[in-house]
């Protein structure tokens, strides 16, 4: 059976390594800027930026199993790393979360930017829906 404890440890930590590392250790102003632009400018920024947040999920991760004690398996580990990081770099690159934005009804939230920028709003609502489930990862593995 699945430990809720280490589901509910993964995620809380996860989310605060995401938000530290999305927003103050795990990308520079360069990679902000060019991490969605076409060719080899933009996927150099995303894979720095996605290798930065990684390390800060990383240690966080691991420091948050050391403390607590948690029984995790390293495929677990490493599955909800690798997920987060393949599905940061891909919603980073910005279309997939405007095509998403359409495809479901907000082509306007997606132009909006004030009182709030709909695409920022949806693109961490998608990061924390993918921190779930490399929670679910971390356990399940």
């Amino acid at each position: 059976m699945a430990d809720p404890v280490v589901f509910a440890a993964g995620l809380v930590t996860m989310y605060a390594a995401h938000t530290l590392a999305d927003h103050v250790l795990g990308q520079n102003d360069h990679e902000a800027s060019h991490k969605a632009k076409p060719g080899r400018q933009g996927w150099s920024a995303i894979l720095m930026h996605v290798w930065k947040y990684h390390l800060v999920m990383f240690a966080m991760l691991l420091i948050t199993v050391v403390v607590l004690s948690l029984q995790i398996t390293v495929l677990g580990f490493i599955s909800a790393l690798l997920f987060s990081a393949v599905t940061h770099a891909i919603l980073d690159r910005r279309w997939p979360v405007r095509w998403i934005l359409e495809k479901t009804g907000s082509p306007e939230f997606a132009k909006m930017q004030t009182p709030i920028f709909g695409m920022y709003q949806a693109d961490q609502a998608l990061h924390t829906f993918c921190l779930w489930i490399s929670a679910i990862l971390l356990v399940i593995l």
